[in-house]
C-alpha cells in the first residue's frame, strides 16, 4: 500500500504556547476554524482523547470522529481519523507548533494518507484535497488565532438559567422545534429550519429587537436529544464577529435546570455605526449581553410555560 506524506506550514503572530492551547482545547475550534460548528470530547485518558467534530463542507453539515495524542511539552498534537470515507483508506497527521520568538510561532501541519486500492486517480484527488484544505485551514488558523490572541478583551461568555417544574424532554422539544418559534415566541418574526441529517439543523431566523428593528441570523445546530443543543451563528448581527452557544437541560430532582450559554467576540468596527460616536467597548458589551440575554430568557420562559403545562 502506498502511503503519501505531506507537510504544510505557516507563521502566526502569537506565542507558541497560546497557539497550542487553542488547538488542544477543542472548545476553541469554532472560533479558529470557520467551518467548525461544534466539537465534543467523547473520551479522555491521560494524553489520549477521542473527539467528534461537526463542520460544514460545501454548505452541508457533516460529522466524524478522530483520536488525538496531546504532548504539551513538545507542543505537538497527533491525530488519526477513526473511519475514513472513500476514496481515503486512512488519514492521520500532526500539528507541530514551534517557537520563533516570544510573540511568533511556526505551525506545521503534517498528513499521511492512503487511497482505497492504491488507485492512482484517487490518490491524485486526495493530494489535491489535502493541499487545498491544508492551505485554507492554516490561513484560517493564522487569521483567527491572531484575532483570538489580540481580541481577548473583546471576548466574553455568560449564561442564563431557569428552573422548570417539568420534564427535560418537553423543554428540549420546545427548543429543538425551532420551526414553530414564530408561533411560540413573540420576538421571532420568521423562521426557516432544515434538518438534512438527524440532529444536524440549519436555522435561519428574523428576530425583532426592542426598538422594533428586525435582524436576520443563520445558525448551524447540533442536537443531543433531551440533553443539549449546541450552535454556531454564521450570519451575525453587526456588533459581533463570533457567536457560539448551547442550550442545556439537566434533571434536577422533580424538575429541570434549563440554561442558555453564549460566547461572543465583539466587532469594534461597527460600534460607532450601531451605538453612536460616543459609545465604548463596554457599552457594546452591555448592549450585546442584554440583547442576547433578553431573547434567551424569553425563550426559556416560554419553554417553562410549555413544559409545565404538559406535566
Amino acid at each position: 500500500m502506498t502511503t503519501r506524506e505531506v507537510e504544510h506550514e505557516i507563521t502566526v503572530d502569537a506565542p507558541a504556547a497560546e497557539v497550542y492551547r487553542l488547538l488542544a482545547d477543542v472548545e476553541n475550534w469554532p472560533r479558529i476554524f470557520p467551518p467548525t460548528i461544534f466539537v465534543e470530547q467523547v473520551e479522555r485518558t491521560g494524553d489520549q482523547e477521542r473527539i467528534r467534530i461537526w463542520a460544514t463542507a460545501n454548505g452541508e453539515a457533516k460529522s466524524w470522529s478522530s483520536r488525538r495524542t496531546l504532548d504539551e511539552r513538545a507542543l505537538r498534537i497527533d491525530f488519526r481519523q477513526e473511519v475514513s470515507a472513500p476514496p481515503v483508506a486512512s488519514m492521520g497527521g500532526a500539528w507541530i507548533i514551534e517557537r520563533v520568538t516570544e510573540a511568533r510561532s511556526r505551525v506545521r501541519l503534517l498528513h499521511d494518507y492512503r487511497a482505497v486500492d492504491d488507485d492512482p486517480g484517487s490518490l491524485k484527488w486526495i493530494d489535491e484535497a489535502v493541499d487545498q484544505n491544508s492551505r485554507s485551514e492554516l490561513a484560517a488558523l493564522k487569521s483567527n488565532v491572531e484575532r483570538a490572541h489580540a481580541d481577548r478583551d473583546l471576548t466574553f461568555s455568560f449564561e442564563d438559567t431557569v428552573r422548570i417544574a417539568g420534564s427535560a424532554k418537553d423543554v428540549y422539544d420546545f427548543v429543538n422545534e425551532a420551526d414553530k418559534w414564530d408561533e411560540r415566541l413573540p420576538h421571532v418574526a420568521k423562521v426557516r429550519l432544515e434538518e438534512d441529517a438527524v440532529g444536524l439543523q440549519t436555522l435561519e431566523m428574523d428576530t425583532r429587537a426592542k426598538d422594533g428593528s428586525v435582524h436576520t441570523t443563520k445558525s448551524y445546530r447540533v442536537c443531543f436529544p433531551n440533553h443539549r443543543i449546541a450552535y454556531k451563528q454564521v450570519t451575525l448581527p453587526a456588533l459581533m464577529t463570533l457567536h457560539t452557544g448551547y442550550w442545556t437541560f439537566e434533571d434536577d430532582g422533580d424538575g429541570v435546570r434549563a440554561s442558555s450559554q453564549h460566547t461572543v467576540v465583539l466587532n469594534t468596527a461597527n460600534i460607532e455605526r450601531v451605538l453612536g460616536p460616543d459609545a465604548t467597548v463596554e457599552d457594546a458589551r452591555t448592549y450585546v449581553h442584554n440583547a442576547l440575554s433578553t431573547n434567551s430568557r424569553a425563550t426559556l420562559g416560554h419553554a417553562k410555560d410549555y413544559a409545565e403545562s404538559r406535566r
